[in-house]
């Protein structure tokens, strides 16, 4: 039923006759129902993607942190960030001027750092 339903043509509604054994809904129920089928890709890929703001909330960033060290960021990138010192990746993907391409550049430049201060502690 729900191959059904995901057809731009019909809706849960519409299906009432051919499912016997449907249980009685109120109407806003049958609506859910319908937009959730309908939906449910895109549903799954906002929930992944609020997943990985999270993520990125809790990636934190020293505040003393200067990031004309960071080969590749752009320059305005460069001057946003070191004005407004975010605490958090996140933070820093919201500031006007900085792109989704900054941000990624900054992660692995940070993975980076993670990488080289772990080999160093081992040695």
């Amino acid at each position: 039923m729900a191959e059904l339903v995901r057809r731009p043509e019909l809706n849960y509604i519409m299906l009432t006759d051919i499912d016997t054994n449907r249980l009685s809904l109120p109407n806003d129920v049958m609506e859910q129902v319908d937009i959730n089928i309908k939906y449910e890709g895109y549903i799954r890929r906002q929930k992944q993607q609020v997943s990985q703001y999270k993520k990125l909330e809790n990636r934190k960033l020293q505040a003393e942190f200067d990031y004309a060290d960071v080969k590749g960021l752009r320059r305005e990138a460069i001057q946003k960030l070191n004005l407004y010192k975010p605490l958090s990746i996140g933070q820093a993907s919201r500031i006007s001027g900085v792109s989704p391409a900054d941000i990624s550049v900054l992660l692995v430049y940070l993975e980076q750092l993670k990488f080289h201060k772990n080999t160093d502690q081992k040695e």
